[in-house]
């Protein structure tokens, strides 16, 4: 495995087929499988004693740097992971506590699992191969942490957005884990949605949206005993870029009203875990912006603050959108393309312009009040 890292897995398999005495197909699932987690699982990727599952675990397992973030400010003496997976978030999440328990249903994921953990954290761990629910029900241990990540697949593999269409169904199961319980923290789909999972776990008081350079990767859901009576919180946390957090209370959307008006000096996009949030009129009246239109949830203003949580673009001009001007623009026929609530989407934007994406110009199509526009546009920040 460790000679051929850097190689095609199926030629590998095509060439060694019947001329090795060890279990090829194994060796080369490993390789593929360390290909793919390279980026998300820098750290156990380049450990050789290290197992990888098969590839719909790896898919769902959480990164390294969403793992470590996680495990900020969590400690105590026992914690358990319902669902324990592949164990990235078991495993950091673990580092702060005295005890972690592990469960696991699936039989062949929780031997890679307890095979990894047990060399990453000797003797301290105790794992559970089966229902954690079950689990939980009949021990008599009392957690400053329940931690779970419930399955978001269905029989058929279609993808379920309910907490309560997923397994373990935690809120069919609500009680049993808060008198378990100091504090929850369920990981949820990027795909929830915000207003059902508050429906469905009224309790929960914050909820943290987690994106990676402005991609939403997941939403946590956050409980803690003897903190009730709080008001409910959403966070949006982007990890490795420098944006500051942005935080606020529901009923801040609520009560905030949006400023309209037509593109100025600046067209300023909010990142995506904002955008997730829901954060649409906050976002303009904290920041002193202006709305383009209701639905197009872009902003502009004369100026802005550098620690603002956004993509933000100096408007050069605004332009006709027709082929024959692109060439005059754009000689190398290269821009990036972004249209947010207009009249085409970005694909079919740039086709219609003979258009590829690169270079340091942008072409943002999207709807003020008085109608579709482009903008042609350098990126700032």
């Amino acid at each position: 495995m460790q000679d051929h890292l850097n190689e095609d897995p199926a030629l590998l398999l095509f060439k060694y087929q019947g001329k090795v005495s060890f279990d090829l197909k194994m060796a080369v699932q490993q390789i593929g499988a360390r290909q793919r987690a390279a980026k998300k699982l820098s750290a156990w990727s380049a450990d050789p004693q290290l197992l990888f599952p098969a590839t719909i675990s790896l898919e769902q397992s959480s990164s390294e740097e969403t793992a470590k973030f996680k495990s900020k400010g969590m400690h105590g003496k026992q914690m358990i992971d319902l669902t324990g997976g592949f164990g990235v978030d078991f495993f950091y999440l673990s580092q702060g506590f005295e005890l972690g328990i592990y469960c696991e249903k699936q039989a062949e994921l929780f031997e890679v699992a307890r095979h990894n953990l047990e060399l990453l954290g000797p003797g301290k761990f105790q794992f559970v191969e089966g229902d954690g629910l079950e689990y939980l029900k009949t021990t008599p241990l009392h957690f400053d942490l329940i931690y779970a990540d419930p399955a978001r697949r269905g029989i058929s593999n279609q993808k379920l957005y309910k907490l309560q269409d997923c397994e373990p169904d935690v809120v069919g199961a609500w009680a049993l884990l808060r008198s378990k319980a100091e504090r929850i923290r369920i990981k949820a789909s990027p795909m929830t949605d915000i207003s059902q999972a508050l429906s469905e776990l009224p309790d929960i008081q914050k909820i943290t949206i987690v994106s990676v350079k402005n991609e939403v990767k997941e939403l946590l859901l956050s409980w803690e005993k003897g903190k009730e009576k709080t008001s409910k919180r959403i966070e949006v946390v982007d990890l490795g870029s420098n944006f500051p957090r942005f935080e606020f209370g529901a009923e801040e959307e609520e009560k905030a009203n949006s400023q309209f008006g037509e593109a100025e000096k600046y067209l300023i996009e909010p990142l995506s875990g904002i955008l997730k949030a829901g954060a649409f009129q906050l976002f303009g009246e904290r920041f002193g912006l202006k709305k383009l239109e209701k639905n197009s949830h872009l902003y502009t203003g004369s100026q802005f603050t550098p620690e603002i949580p956004a993509r933000i673009f100096e408007v050069l001009q605004e332009i006709s959108p027709k082929k024959q001007e692109m060439k005059a623009l754009f000689p190398s026929g290269k821009a990036n393309v972004i249209c947010r609530n207009y009249v085409l989407g970005a694909e079919d934007l740039k086709k219609k312009l003979g258009l590829k994406d690169g270079g340091e110009d942008y072409l943002i199509g999207t709807k003020s009040d008085s109608g579709y526009k482009v903008f042609w546009c350098r990126r700032l920040k």
